[in-house]
């Protein structure tokens, strides 16, 4: 049975941590150390091309020669790795003699430290041994940096270090398991979470119950909380030290209003994290088997809003596809306006609703039927219109004129 070992965490920044040895397994030690700041030394008549690259950037000190007696002096923590039983012992010994910690990568029965298999996110630090089984180690650390990463495992700070902070962070089209693994990390670690109508809100569920929820949700034609009011909830909170996320749904950045709310944080001197989603634009029509682009049918998409004020003469005239989002209230209106300006009224059109949730549903038709058919099946927000030949693609059973359940 192994003995007893007890885990502790070393600041080693600064401080000598001598490395016997210039072999690959040598410079794996090696460059955590010297992430954490060490002042590593390596002793060894050969570098490998790692080890040497530290030494040519000044991240260490090389001593080209074999190990001597007296290489420990002034050391906090020896590493051996040589590859030479005599030379390793004798590392060992003198690491022992002086009472300095030593890691020795031949034979962990002999070290009086270990080095940890190490998962990381963010400032989280796992360390974690494997009863001195490297390989069950390395197991067990990739499965807790997986559940870091996903947000399996509660990384919120509980101690607030007093510097708050706002992401933006894109929720994809609706369905949880498409937001990004970077924004699942950060809406795991807020304090206030600043809502929209669209984003994955079944994610919320899993929150702490402190946790601030702040539902700002639009629907069309009513919007209870302004844009300037948003933007000062985020800096308001932030500046109140609080780790803030504002979840929307689709990206940030596309017809979301992201640049405002990112803009409006910088502006105030607070630190803003922009975390890219699945934009809708994208998802929603492929989520009905619809590709934007395709080869000898599309080369080119445009997305818009599908409020007013669009220069209709120059959407009439682009080749490819065009995406049009927010746009079933005013479906007639935009259909009628490429039709006018040129647009052929056989052109494929479709309307899908409520992409990757339990309402999804395609209506398939054409520029000149879309806008009845619509009606007639009393579709509704949230929807993406797709105008182009592509629309030919979309999975069955949908059929021109039909919808998909």
């Amino acid at each position: 049975m192994s003995s007893p070992s007890y885990p502790l965490l070393l600041d080693i920044a600064g401080r000598r941590v001598v490395m016997v040895g210039g072999g690959p397994v040598a410079a794996r030690r090696a460059a955590p150390l010297v992430d954490a700041g060490a002042h590593i030394v390596v002793v060894s008549p050969y570098l490998c091309e790692e080890l040497a690259e530290l030494v040519a950037a000044g991240r260490a000190t090389w001593l080209p020669r074999e190990y001597r007696a007296g290489d420990l002096d002034g050391a906090w923590l020896a590493h051996t790795a040589t590859g030479d039983r005599l030379t390793d012992d004798a590392v060992t010994a003198a690491a022992e003699a002086a009472r300095i910690w030593c890691v020795r990568a031949d034979d962990a029965e002999q070290s009086s430290a270990w080095t940890p298999a190490v998962a990381r996110v963010g400032d989280v630090l796992v360390a974690i041994s494997g009863g001195r089984d490297p390989r069950r180690a390395s197991r067990l650390r990739d499965a807790v940096q997986a559940a870091m990463e996903t947000g399996s495992l509660p990384l919120r700070r509980r101690r607030r270090d007093g510097a708050g902070s706002v992401a933006l962070v894109g929720g994809g089209p609706g369905d949880p398991g498409l937001i990004t693994t970077r924004g699942r990390q950060l809406l795991t670690q807020a304090d206030v979470v600043v809502v929209d109508r669209l984003a994955p809100r079944t994610l919320l569920d899993e929150l702490d119950p402190d946790v601030e929820i702040v539902d700002v949700g639009k629907v069309p034609g009513n919007h209870p909380v302004s844009q300037d009011e948003i933007n000062r909830l985020l800096v308001e909170h932030a500046v109140a030290g609080r780790r803030v996320v504002r979840l929307k749904g689709g990206d940030p950045f596309v017809l979301g209003r992201g640049g405002e709310e990112a803009a409006a944080c910088r502006a105030a001197g607070v630190p803003v994290e922009v975390v890219p989603g699945v934009t809708s634009a994208v998802a929603v029509p492929s989520a009905a088997g619809i590709p934007v682009t395709h080869r000898g049918l599309a080369a080119q998409f445009t997305v818009v809003s599908g409020h007013d004020g669009l220069d209709w003469p120059s959407l009439a005239r682009l080749d490819g596809t065009l995406v049009l989002l927010m746009g079933v209230s005013r479906l007639r209106e935009s259909t009628r306006e490429l039709i006018e300006h040129g647009r052929d009224p056989a052109t494929p059109a479709a309307v899908v609703e409520d992409g990757y949730g339990p309402r999804q549903r395609v209506t398939v038709g054409t520029l000149a039927t879309i806008g009845d058919l619509a009606d007639e099946r009393d579709v509704r927000p949230p929807a993406v219109v797709v105008v182009g030949d592509v629309v030919t693609l979309a999975a069955p059973p949908v059929d021109h004129g039909e919808v998909a359940p």
